[in-house]
């Protein structure tokens, strides 16, 4: 089912960001923003629990049926959490000399905002449209 694919690749994504900001905010966040100061480290941790929050959300409710009316408390916080992160990702990586890091964030909130958002209006088994008909 495609709903349980999505919530596994969200689990992993979160997983592995969280656990790498969790235990190295000092390198991750010096690579994405130059010029942090080092007393902002509890920033990147304090984001590290809540993906690993939300990872662990997805990884309970990767069996189960999620899209439409099914387990809409967590379509549409994973929906939030990526589309925030997406439109924030692209205005980031829209201006010039954007460290490849950004890029490398960006590309799967822009894909996991997409997908949950069509599990959300969709639903998990309507079928994609065609055109003609």
């Amino acid at each position: 089912m495609i709903s349980s694919i999505v919530s596994r690749l969200s689990a992993a994504f979160l997983l592995c960001l969280g656990l790498a900001l969790l235990f190295a905010p000092e390198v991750i966040l010096g690579a994405l923003t130059p010029g942090i100061p080092p007393q902002a480290n509890w920033l990147g941790q304090l984001l590290a629990a809540a993906w690993l929050g939300i990872a662990s959300l997805n990884w309970m409710q990767r069996s189960a049926i999620i899209g439409g009316i099914y387990g809409r408390p967590v379509v549409s916080t994973n929906f939030a959490l990526y589309f925030v992160s997406a439109l924030s990702m692209v205005r980031v990586v829209s201006t010039p000399g954007t460290a490849i890091g950004a890029w490398i964030l960006a590309v799967p909130m822009c894909a996991f905002a997409v997908a949950y958002g069509a599990l959300m209006f969709r639903g998990p088994f309507d079928p994609l449209p065609t055109s003609g008909a």
